[in-house]
């Protein structure tokens, strides 16, 4: 299989540990949850050193457990953000909350505005997950190229947050919650505010890696997986978590990572499928009938480049 680096920075607001959750809770993979966090993170992220350096790095002898500690001590001090764009300038200027300070001192706990009821205080799901660009919505700007660009990310923020989503066919959401037509935005999925990942470790599908994806994945191996029991075939090019769960439900499923620095990862996807931003823009849009105009999507593309 193929599979795109994971950012190893703003590890604080992980609730799973690598694309189909492998090192969470090592070797179980049991679910990071609130009530044991953040010792379980750390419990992953050291464990997950210890196969870096003896697989990636094909080390003869582990790090030791102090090495460890300093290893995600290291990992877990790391904020970053986008800081500045080449029209709107600064992004923290005029009382945007842009860049890695702000990022560092944004709240985060797992279950937090979840939208199915997992935050543990009982506190409801507010689709408003991103007001990074908030104060650029109505901004009296004498600078005409950064006021239209700023313009431009205030607009796409407010989509993210507020553009309906008729969410169908996803595994691990409509399935199991029984729901073919699921009402939802951009947040329902990115729900963690102003960070943008699934606040719960919920590994979804969303065809990114189908063979039917309007993505080219034409250089990808195909994987053919077999039922044991109902003898059903599936071909796909990543078994997602369930290489991990042996779960016939799992296949395809993987969680979403974490938004802010998108402007530095292309391509995009778990696969790189998407060469840009706008074409991750466009395979949202194709995929959930989004109906965004050309102006929704360069305002999309805008906003998200500035995280």
């Amino acid at each position: 299989m193929y599979r795109r680096p994971l950012p190893s920075t703003n590890l604080r607001a992980l609730r799973a540990v690598m694309w189909d959750g492998r090192e969470s809770t090592s070797p179980s993979t049991e679910k990071i949850t609130f009530a044991t966090n953040p010792s379980d993170l750390l419990f992953d992220l050291g464990h997950q050193s210890v196969d870096a350096t003896l697989g990636h790095a094909q080390a003869r002898v582990p790090p030791t457990a102090q090495q460890q500690r300093e290893i995600v001590e290291f990992e877990m001090g790391l904020s970053t953000a986008q800081a500045f764009d080449n029209k709107a300038g600064n992004l923290d200027k005029h009382g945007a909350m842009g860049g890695p300070v702000h990022l560092a001192r944004q709240k985060f706990f797992v279950g937090i505005n979840d939208p199915l009821g997992g935050n543990p205080f009982g506190t409801a799901f507010t689709p408003l997950v991103f007001d990074v660009f908030q104060s650029w919505s109505n901004l009296d700007d004498d600078d005409a190229r950064g006021a239209l660009a700023r313009a431009a990310i205030a607009r796409g923020e407010r989509l993210f947050n507020s553009k309906p989503i008729d969410i169908t066919g996803v595994g691990g959401l409509n399935d199991d919650l029984g729901l073919p037509h699921i009402p939802g935005t951009c947040g329902t999925c990115h729900d963690s505010p102003n960070i943008g990942n699934h606040s719960l470790p919920v590994p979804l599908n969303i065809g990114v890696g189908d063979l039917n994806s309007p993505l080219d994945v034409s250089y990808l191996p195909v994987i053919t997986l077999r039922n044991k029991t109902t003898r059903q075939i599936v071909q796909t090019t990543d078994p997602g978590r369930a290489l991990i769960s042996g779960k016939w439900k799992d296949i395809g499923r993987l969680k979403g990572p974490i938004l802010r620095g998108l402007a530095s990862r292309a391509p995009y996807f778990h696969n790189g499928s998407a060469k840009t931003l706008v074409d991750a823009v466009n395979f949202y849009n194709g995929r959930f009938n989004m109906d965004l105009t050309a102006q929704d999507k360069a305002d999309l593309v805008a906003f998200l480049s500035s995280l």
